[in-house]
């Protein structure tokens, strides 16, 4: 039995979600506020880039299972499941903007004349999914809705193979037909054996922020060893490896680098420090990860002054630009404040990306120069500073890259080259933690 889905949000979660609830077998609408996303979905055209999901897209749009629409009242009226999947972003403060949530909820009050099962994908405060619950019937109080918190835990990137491989799928739910409703929703993952947690509201929202909060204490932990490796002469490479095989610990998640990025973990760890305000409650840990995540950065640039000197008019190329190998996404991207500190400091930044050029142009317009070839890129500078992981930038031929440049400089941010192999070279090597 298809469910007739209807998905309010066609960002990075509500696309990728969309294009996979119609491959379960469910007949899935997709809408947004922004008409022109939704017109070039309808030519076909993906506007993120996300690794397998062209075809996803294509099958499912072609096989008549996934559909588009500009109307957000018809394609409310017409869904029995309506995904609420809007971004959540995080305020100056630290605490999360709900706007887009709740102007999803009063058009779903608005506009619904039959029973809806309303599920709550986007990342929420504790709290928030019971005042969706109560929001909707004091707003139609002649509608039955029921209410279902389903977070994601999907990698940009990994987002398409996350979203058919879960870990877990968590359902907030109190409701016997409505935790029924979700496992045929997700029937594939079920019948292959996928954990389901069944909670409450509570417990479904907390899951999601304890999930990438202990992700990110992970990644500032292995940053903080591998500047003690770096003061003491050992290799985080090495030590991460030892760690990852205690079974209690696991390999995911020990890659040293210039810190966490992107639109969850920087926007969930706040938004966790707060909700611990708001309860009375020290979130005294996770506050000191945001800290430290923040001073990573300003560990990479002082690198690069160690090794440079004074940085004013120095000529920098600055590899990756997006917070992470796979994606175009330069929210929070370490990359982008290494690069602001670093216009601070009167460098000449010339940048490459395979994937973020067009979306780091937004940000600093002429102010920094961009390459669409890494090598063209190198020309006459006077250091590399390798920020995102893209397997491109592990195979560089290193003397075409002595041939470009005016130094001899390579910083590598994250750990993508072999130490010797560019000492070998004739490069001055720094990595992060490396002997």
């Amino acid at each position: 039995m298809s469910c007739e889905i209807t998905i309010l949000g066609t960002g990075y979660v509500g696309l990728v979600c969309g294009v996979g609830l119609a491959d379960f077998g469910n007949q899935v609408v997709c809408t947004d506020v922004d008409g022109d996303k939704i017109d070039l979905l309808k030519e076909g055209v993906v506007p993120i880039y996300e690794p397998g999901i062209g075809e996803y897209f294509e099958r499912n749009c072609k096989e008549g299972r996934l559909c588009f629409e500009k109307d957000v009242a018809l394609a409310i009226k017409e869904g029995d499941v309506i995904f609420i999947a809007v971004g959540t972003p995080a305020k100056e403060d630290g605490d999360v903007d709900l706007s887009f949530l709740w102007s999803a909820v009063e058009a779903i009050a608005r506009y619904s004349t039959t029973p809806k099962t309303v599920v709550v994908k986007s990342t929420v405060p504790v709290g928030t999914t019971r005042k969706v619950e109560r929001k909707l019937k004091e707003l139609n109080p002649n509608v039955s809705f029921t209410v279902v918190s389903n977070p994601e835990f999907l990698r940009e990137g990994k987002a398409v193979y996350d979203f058919f491989h879960p870990d877990k799928v968590v359902i907030g739910t109190e409701g016997r037909e409505a935790q029924e409703l979700m496992r045929e929703i997700y029937r594939p993952l079920y019948l292959l054996g996928t954990p389901f947690v069944f909670c409450n509201f509570e417990t479904a929202e907390l899951i999601k922020y304890a999930n990438n909060a202990f992700l990110a204490l992970k990644i500032t932990f292995i940053n903080q060893i591998a500047n003690l490796c770096d003061a003491v002469g050992a290799d985080v490479q090495v030590v991460a490896k030892a760690l990852g095989m205690d079974g209690r610990i696991g390999p995911k998640f020990l890659h040293p680098g210039p810190g966490f990025g992107g639109s969850c973990f920087p926007k969930d760890t706040r938004a966790l420090v707060k909700m611990g305000k708001r309860f009375g409650e020290e979130m005294s840990l996770i506050e000191e990860v945001i800290k430290a995540n923040e001073g990573q950065r300003k560990k990479v640039v002082g690198k690069l002054e160690r090794l440079l000197g004074n940085l004013e008019g120095r000529k920098i190329c600055v590899l990756g630009l997006a917070f992470k190998a796979e994606t175009d996404d330069i929210r929070e991207s370490p990359a982008i404040d290494v690069v602001r500190i670093l216009l601070e400091r009167r460098a000449k930044i010339h940048a490459h990306d395979p994937q973020a050029i067009e979306n780091a142009r937004s940000v600093f317009g002429n102010s920094v120069s961009f390459f669409e070839d890494m090598y063209e890129a190198m020309k006459d500078c006077d250091a590399i500073c390798i920020l995102t992981e893209w397997n491109c930038y592990r195979n560089l031929d290193l003397e075409k890259v002595k041939s470009l440049l005016k130094g001899n400089v390579v910083l590598d941010a994250r750990n993508v080259l072999e130490p010797d192999r560019v000492k070998q070279k004739g490069f001055v090597y720094e990595g992060i933690g490396r002997r």
